[in-house]
């Protein structure tokens, strides 16, 4: 027998049909494979042909000129005021300091429109809000670090700082390591006429914070819509710098300061000549503006060591002849971007002696002004007047009237009383008739409630707080004092008729100029109610605290005091049952007290007026 053979290839004699169709298969595929990779890598990518650029006629634009009402002004990108200068290093947004607040308004809470400040912020360094024409302010204070808290400083070296700060060009970062009050004032002028120093910081909105070796630094543009050349006139207390397109054009210093601020000197004639709240001026170099094209424009004033604080810029326009000044000097218009309203004006003359500058006239360096040369009160200086109303006493009422029964019957007579159920009437011949109530129409039944409102007593009272002031240089005694008044009223009804008609009670706290004979609104408030059992037939309410200062400014003593109030009910009709006040002339004046508002000055006849301005300084010679 054949012994088999094992072996790892094809046996001999097996069918080969199987292999044949292996490889036929296995080539097959290496074929579409190749086709495929081939395929893929020879396939012409689609490229984007952009079509040939079509020539169009150019067309020459002109700028349109549009005039634009002054109370509708709408901000606009190219006409930004303020300007961020780049600093040597990243900006550095401080903390608010541990316990310095926002401080309290004297305003009483009334809203403006969306352009216009809110008027409970305003003040002589400026407000809260921007309005897109104004110069944008920031607070330094050199005796804290930026932290807030208290670092070394004494005069001499707080007097090389500045100079450093301004001879760098002015950049920021010197002054990096100093505390930059978080709040921005925004303002539309530079008039600080003199202030008492402890009182700065309270209106900065940083009362608790010292009130030396600070200043205040703003920055905007300086535009005007038509060529224009002129200069500023300015005083500093305790100096003043004036930076315009990089180049000090100005600057005042008080007379001991001036070995450290040389490198400027003013080069008109009659420098220091005329006075300016309580120094002498200096006249800056002369400035052409082209027709809107803005410069940047850079302004520095503050405190030394205490007394007062003063930084004030006016203008002479070159050709432009100017009146007298009560000083000997021209009477000059002051430095602004947009026409005061009447509640700047009102903060500025509380501290500005009369004639000394005009408040009123000259340029407007804005790029948008209308040429509006009147300063009547803006609109949101300005009340939505009520309708007009009678201050009627209760008795002064409509003496006859057509009733009219359920029955469908009517009757010409004058109320009397009600008595027991009925009401008494009094006809056209003088008889007096009873008709039950119940036999009455609602209406009439809801007029004799009315007619017959409900005795009330009427108490206002007021609270008062302390006023904190921040230290002073070595301790210095304060120049003013101060407390923070809550007003409130309580009314309740002390007959046993049942009333349950809607009362709505109004409260007007009045306040007295010290130093003048004008009167100021310090608070107003407005409550309806209803007295019912549930609330012990009584209602009390009252507003937020208010700030009365009281100081001393050139030896004269000047600020605000309570002086009094009005109390007035009305019912639901608007007719006044029942008021209290110890000043008649108030209620008299009622219609026009209405008017009023919290924070404005008014007349003996209830009519908006501006503060009495104190007295003027008399500067020395040798003081400048």
């Amino acid at each position: 027998m054949k012994k088999v053979k094992k072996t790892n290839g094809v046996s001999k004699g097996a069918p080969s049909g199987f292999v044949i169709s292996i490889l036929i298969h296995v080539a097959a595929f290496m074929l579409a494979g190749l086709l495929v990779v081939f395929t893929v890598h020879n396939k012409d990518e689609k490229k984007f042909v952009p079509p040939k650029p079509v020539e169009r006629p150019k067309m020459k634009l002109k700028k349109p000129k549009v005039k634009v009402k002054k109370n509708s002004k709408p901000k606009s990108s190219e006409r930004i005021v303020t300007k961020v200068q780049k600093a040597n290093m990243p900006e550095i947004y401080l903390p608010e300091m541990s316990g310095i607040g926002d401080g309290v308004g004297t305003g009483g809470g009334y809203a403006g429109f969306d352009l216009m400040p809110d008027l409970s912020t305003i003040s002589v360094f400026g407000g809260d809000q921007s309005i897109g024409s104004d110069l944008e302010g920031v607070v330094y204070s050199l005796v804290r670090g930026r932290n807030g808290g208290p670092i070394a400083m004494d005069q001499d070296s707080f007097r090389d700082v500045l100079r450093k700060y301004v001879l760098s060009g002015w950049k920021d970062s010197v002054l990096s390591r100093y505390y930059r009050l978080p709040k921005k004032l925004y303002s539309t002028h530079v008039i600080v006429p003199p202030v008492p120093t402890c009182m700065a910081p309270g209106i900065f909105g940083a009362p608790e914070l010292e009130d030396y070796w600070l200043f205040v630094k703003y920055e905007g543009q300086l535009v005007y819509p038509e060529d224009i050349k002129f200069r500023f006139w300015g005083v500093g207390d305790a100096y003043m710098f004036v930076n315009v397109d990089g180049k000090e054009v100005l600057m005042s210093a008080w007379h001991f300061h001036h070995p450290w601020f040389d490198w400027w000197q003013s080069k008109a004639g009659g420098d220091r000549s005329h006075l300016l709240g309580n120094q002498r001026m200096v006249v800056g170099d002369w400035i052409e503006l082209k027709a809107g094209e803005p410069l940047p424009l850079k302004v520095l004033f503050g405190e030394w060591n205490g007394g007062a604080v003063t930084g004030m810029l006016l203008v002479e326009v070159d050709g432009v002849e100017y009146p007298t000044a009560r000083t000997g000097g021209p009477l000059l218009p002051v430095f602004k971007t947009e026409e005061l309203s009447w509640d700047t004006l009102t903060e500025i003359s509380r501290f500005l002696a009369a004639d000394e500058c005009s408040l009123t006239t000259g340029p407007v360096f804005n790029d948008y002004y209308s040429g509006t040369s009147s300063i009547p009160l803006d609109a949101s200086s300005t009340p939505e007047p009520e309708p007009p109303q009678t201050a009627e006493k209760p008795d002064e009422r409509p003496v006859t009237r057509i009733w009219t029964t359920l029955a469908g019957q009517t009757l010409e007579a004058e109320f009397m009383t009600s008595v027991g159920g009925n009401a008494i009437l009094k006809t056209a011949n003088r008889k007096q008739i009873k008709v039950p109530l119940s036999g009455l129409s609602e209406e009439d039944r809801e007029y004799i409630t009315l007619e017959m409102p409900p005795k009330l007593d009427i108490n206002f009272s007021k609270t008062t707080k302390p006023r904190k002031f921040g230290p002073t240089y070595n301790a210095k005694e304060l120049t003013a004092r101060g407390n923070f008044y809550t007003f409130s009223t309580r009314i309740k009804q002390t007959s046993t008729r049942p009333y349950g008609q809607p009362l709505t009670a109004e409260f007007f706290a009045i306040g007295d100029e010290i130093g003048g004979q004008k009167n100021i609104l310090l608070d107003y408030q407005k409550k309806t109610f209803t007295l019912t059992e549930e609330n012990d037939y009584s209602v009390e309410f009252g507003g937020p605290p208010v700030e009365l200062l009281d100081y001393v400014i050139n030896e004269e003593r000047r600020g605000k005091r309570y002086g009094g109030f009005l109390v007035v009910i009305k019912d639901a009709r608007g007719e006044v049952i029942a008021y209290q006040t110890p000043s008649e002339n108030l209620y008299r004046n009622l219609d026009h007290l209405r008017q009023i508002r919290v924070g404005w000055y008014f007349d003996k006849d209830c009519n908006r007026c501006l503060p009495t301005p104190p007295r003027p300084f008399a500067v020395a010679a040798n003081t400048n």
